[in-house]
């Protein structure tokens, strides 16, 4: 997958369709990919194309496609993560073949789907995806979305990015190496757009934590906002790779000066880029 800041900088969430189906030799392209993706957590998603009509599908903010992309995987400890990173990477790569995608959580027949995927006991299905080329001019409904999750904004690099300690907010110029980088983490996708995650960047690495809003851990435990954390994450993955960065993924409590923030996980800086 080529020039993926590109990919991340340039992606909108497209919930308007222009109708055209996707054909089979795509949808093997796109099942191929997803069968390649590894994530730090090593933790596998088995992903399915899905269509409108042949499963009974629904969803009252997608207009102009019949075709879903949708991923299941057992419930373990991580698994939020982990689907977050899967899922975002296989998006980035929808993108890059011209296509549009959004991240659907709660606003679907969600049973239609689950019945769909086959989902056992043991598994979860968090999110799904429609998939089609955007139509020339989005919906009412998906323009009045959009303004009301505020979704083309972000928090400022200085809410997001810290020195050392939570105390102290990160400047753009301390890390250069990393600048790209960091952009593409406070770029990246999340629920209603809370972006939850909070990342402290050391001469070591750069470590992610969570911080919470109210309403997204369900009564199973599940964490919607640990998705995000995983989205947050592929972002960092994907460019350090981009830019020639080797980097080294640890879930070990670095100690840091977080306060009350949640520790997620950590990309440990292996060696720098040599441009």
């Amino acid at each position: 997958m080529n020039n993926v800041f590109g990919l991340i900088s340039e992606r909108k969430s497209v919930r308007t369709f222009d109708s055209d189906e996707i054909t089979p030799l795509v949808r093997d392209d796109i099942l191929r990919y997803a069968k390649g993706i590894k994530t730090p957590y090593g933790q596998e998603v088995d992903v399915r194309i899905l269509d409108k009509g042949m499963h009974g599908l629904s969803s009252p903010v997608i207009v102009g496609t019949d075709t879903y992309i949708a991923g299941k995987m057992e419930r373990a400890e991580h698994a939020e993560e982990a689907f977050g990173y899967f899922f975002e990477e296989l998006v980035l790569y929808i993108q890059s073949l011209g296509l549009g995608t959004t991240w659907i959580g709660g606003t679907m027949d969600r049973k239609a789907f689950e019945d769909a995927m086959e989902l056992d006991s043991n598994e979860v299905m968090p999110c799904v995806s429609p998939i089609g080329k955007p139509a020339d001019k989005r919906s009412i409904r998906e323009t009045m979305m959009r303004k009301g999750l505020r979704a083309d904004s972000r928090k400022k690099f200085e809410e997001l990015f810290f020195d050392g300690s939570i105390d102290v907010p990160l400047s753009e110029a301390r890390y250069p190496e990393l600048s790209e980088i960091l952009e593409a983490v406070r770029l990246a996708p999340s629920a209603v757009n809370k972006q939850p995650w909070r990342v402290i960047v050391t001469s070591t690495g750069a470590h992610f934590y969570i911080k919470h809003d109210m309403g997204y851990i369900d009564s199973t435990g599940w964490d919607m906002q640990k998705i995000d954390m995983g989205i947050a994450l592929c972002h960092f993955g994907l460019c350090a790779e981009a830019n020639g960065i080797e980097t080294r993924f640890s879930i070990e409590d670095p100690g840091l000066d977080a306060g009350k923030l949640e520790y997620i996980a950590s990309f440990l800086i292996e060696k720098w880029s040599e441009e």
